[in-house]
């Protein structure tokens, strides 16, 4: 019989991979995006520092639905306000091992018309 790998464990892999090659920094922090059934997350975070500098989610926003391009959106725009603020404009994306279509795309979108360069 096959063993199916997980999802999960797939999606660490990739991520661990695509981890190798890119690092935030405070002149240019990692916008990192997490997913769930019900929810998304973005993060802007200083990899040399190990800080967390930005932070936005569903949750957090209170939103009905967290789980649609709607919402992910919302949680784009968000990200983008709070690094305006900070007087963060540049970073480098990150996607969490997803693939770059639909809630993840819709929230780099959303996050590229609110002002950040990526």
């Amino acid at each position: 019989m096959i063993n199916k790998e997980s999802k999960s464990s797939v999606r660490a892999r990739k991520h661990a991979r695509v981890r190798e090659k890119i690092s935030g920094t405070a002149e240019c922090p990692r916008l990192v995006v997490f997913r769930s059934n019900k929810n998304i997350e973005a993060q802007v975070i200083d990899d040399v520092k190990r800080v967390t500098l930005a932070s936005a989610s569903s949750v957090a926003l209170k939103l009905e639905n967290g789980s649609n391009v709607e919402a992910a959106k919302l949680v784009g725009a968000a990200i983008a306000k709070e690094c305006k603020a900070k007087k963060i404009s540049k970073v480098v994306f990150d996607r969490g091992g997803y693939l770059y279509h639909g809630r993840v795309a819709a929230l780099a979108e959303a996050a590229r018309e609110g002002g950040l360069k990526f």
